[in-house]
């Protein structure tokens, strides 16, 4: 992401659609907690599609205070996203990114994937992000700690209307059969949901 982009989504981090969410991302940062922005070039609180991560990255939590969980950051994980929404008939309006465990694990040096206690410990917080995304109809959760974060969630938590669950494989697969198959699944997977939501099947 170029930094003339950052400023600009840092400008609109009060923008109506994620100015519940972002401060959400102010209160726990008071706490001491290293947790990004979420990005007003997303969904926000209109968002019908969650992409659901499984915690911020080294090149996210590098970047301090300024930090934004985005399908434009520069590294793989968010450039597989990107390529496989914009192969769909997704927009960017229509989904929101974000982490199962919200905050950073570890440092730029030592991070780590979320464990059981962690996303034990997030519940509350997926739980209060979830609360201010009234529209939802998809989880897409990539890898398995999303996946084990969102059905924990999803058990105890049971929505008033359905929710679709379209698992797939962390984008960040270390062999390239195992990252070929990930992305295609990934692009079925949006594929997948965009028919299930009405106001783009009724465009078609």
């Amino acid at each position: 992401m170029q930094e003339t982009m950052r400023e600009l989504k840092l400008a609109r981090l009060d923008a109506p659609h994620v100015a519940p969410l972002n401060a959400l991302v102010r209160r726990w940062r008071g706490r001491g907690r290293a947790v990004p922005w979420f990005d007003p070039d997303g969904g926000g609180t209109g968002a019908r599609v969650l992409l659901l991560l499984e915690s911020p990255g080294p090149a996210t939590m590098a970047l301090g205070e300024r930090g934004l969980s985005s399908e434009d950051n520069p590294d793989p994980t968010a450039r597989v996203l990107r390529a496989a929404r914009e192969a769909s008939p997704l927009r960017a309006v229509d989904c929101l990114r974000w982490n199962v465990v919200p905050w950073a694990l570890g440092t730029t040096e030592a991070w780590r994937n979320p464990r059981a206690a962690d996303l034990v410990e997030a519940g509350p917080a997926l739980a209060e992000v979830l609360e201010l995304v009234p529209r939802l109809r998809v989880v897409v959760p990539l890898g398995t700690a999303a996946l084990a974060g969102w059905m924990r969630y999803l058990t105890m938590h049971p929505p008033a209307h359905p929710v679709a669950t379209l698992a797939v494989p962390h984008p960040s697969q270390r062999n390239t059969h195992a990252r070929t198959e990930a992305g295609r699944r990934l692009q079925q997977a949006l594929g997948a949901a965009a028919a299930w939501l009405p106001e783009l099947t009724a465009c078609r």
